[in-house]
């Protein structure tokens, strides 16, 4: 059974940084045939969800315009963990972050999430 286990959530001030951790004990085999692609999304207080940034099995990665130029997605696939730095947060950034790793021929996995709050 996978998990998926995200951290690094916060409370900071605005123009603060924090970096989430996304971590996944998936078999090497099955990420492979899987192709899985690594997304971040998030839900303000109130609101509904939104995609904030993502990584595919090539490497390529795309964020929302909300983000670009303060938000980073990286990739450690030794440690089957996904990265997001954000920079510059802003009190806007406020939400609950949540992982997950999707595909078009797999089940996806999805974490809990972990709570980013940026004060003013």
């Amino acid at each position: 059974q996978v998990q998926v286990v995200e951290s690094g959530g916060g409370s900071v001030q605005a123009g603060g940084s924090l970096r989430l951790s996304c971590a996944a004990s998936i078999p090497t085999n099955r990420r492979a045939y899987c192709e899985y692609e690594w997304n971040w999304y998030r839900q303000p207080p109130e609101k509904g969800r939104e995609f904030v940034s993502g990584i595919e099995s090539g490497g390529s990665t795309k964020y929302a315009d909300s983000v670009k130029g303060r938000f980073t997605i990286s990739q450690d696939n030794d440690k089957n963990t996904t990265y997001l730095q954000m920079n510059s947060l802003k009190p806007d950034d406020t939400a609950l972050y949540s992982c997950g790793i999707q595909s078009t021929r797999c089940v996806d996995y999805w974490g809990h999430g972990t709570q980013v709050t940026v004060s003013s």
